[in-house]
């Protein structure tokens, strides 16, 4: 029987998610994406043009407990099943608890391995060679819960970004596991296998603290650091004739040392701009300066001799 689904989720992820459990014939019953910011949502506008129940709330707690309207909106709903389809709100239990059949939770990792909110950022950072995805039954902890579905053998390739890794493979690969968790849970048919805490890993979020390039560890590392942040927060340095901060993106590392101090500027290359790192030498296609939009980089104002500290 086609299940009655809450679905939480944004972007065009949480989009095609709905998409697909539409088309398996479920009961989308309600449809709760983030307020506009920016740009309009994509899963959003995909409720709006189904006619479907849409909800637009900011967060679900007030003060660590459970905003009790939002409770009550929910369970009027009368949801068999929550999928949560790319959230960045924390849900009370009334509410990821609450359906006769749980909740499901998409994560762009093997679990347990690289559990947190950017596990896509830290998998390439820390030079993890292969990745894939979970959905699980979420619970009290931080992506803790069982697994339901999990599909891995995904190689994290030497050029990749966060933003390739998960666009390219693990987005596709995403929607597959989602379907079919979603479909055991409406055969009945499953067993969840509790996530194994002797190889549990938990990384925290990606700001500028993370991000920022320390010019003495060597090329590897600083490619990994680059690529892990692209697209977002940008791993930068400061730039010292201006100390602007300088966010580096479309990059990649190359061996073969230039001879010159990590950080200094050799110039541009292709319409790249070559920047000298322990080791080896950093090619970036794309810049952000100060307070500026992205640019290319040759029109980042950067010249040779500059140096990033």
């Amino acid at each position: 029987m086609p299940l009655r689904i809450a679905l939480f989720g944004q972007a065009p992820f949480g989009r095609d998610v709905l998409v697909s459990l539409s088309e398996a014939g479920h009961d989308i019953v309600g449809v709760y994406a983030p307020p506009d910011g920016a740009r309009p949502d994509p899963l959003a506008e995909e409720a709006e043009s189904q006619g479907l129940p849409l909800f637009r709330h900011r967060r679900f707690r007030r003060k660590g407990e459970a905003i009790p309207e939002l409770v009550e909106e929910f369970r009027g709903l009368g949801a068999e099943l929550n999928v949560l389809a790319f959230v960045t709100v924390i849900l009370p239990p009334e509410i990821v608890e609450g359906p006769a059949r749980g909740s499901l939770c998409f994560h762009p990792s093997l679990l347990p391995r690289f559990r947190g909110g950017a596990a896509l950022a830290w998998q390439i950072i820390l030079g993890e060679s292969e990745s894939g995805v979970t959905v699980f039954q979420p619970d009290a902890g931080v992506d803790t819960g069982p697994i339901v579905v999990q599909r891995g053998g995904v190689e994290i390739r030497p050029d990749d970004t966060a933003a390739s890794l998960y666009f390219e493979r693990l987005y596709p690969l995403g929607l597959e596991a989602i379907t079919e968790a979603v479909a055991r849970v409406e055969a009945g048919n499953f067993e969840a296998t509790v996530q194994d805490e002797s190889r549990a890993t938990f990384q925290g979020l990606v700001g500028d603290d993370e991000s920022r390039i320390d010019w003495q560890r060597d090329w590897q590392v600083i490619d990994r650091l680059v690529r892990g942040c692209d697209p977002t927060p940008g791993a930068h340095a400061r730039l010292e004739r201006t100390g602007e901060v300088v966010r580096l993106f479309g990059g990649s590392g190359s061996d073969g040392d230039s001879g010159e101090a990590p950080g200094t500027v050799l110039g541009l290359q292709e319409a790249r701009l070559q920047i000298a790192v322990r080791g080896g030498r950093l090619n970036v296609a794309k810049l952000r300066v100060g307070d500026a939009g992205k640019v290319t980089a040759d029109g980042a104002g950067l010249v040779t001799g500059d140096r990033l500290v």
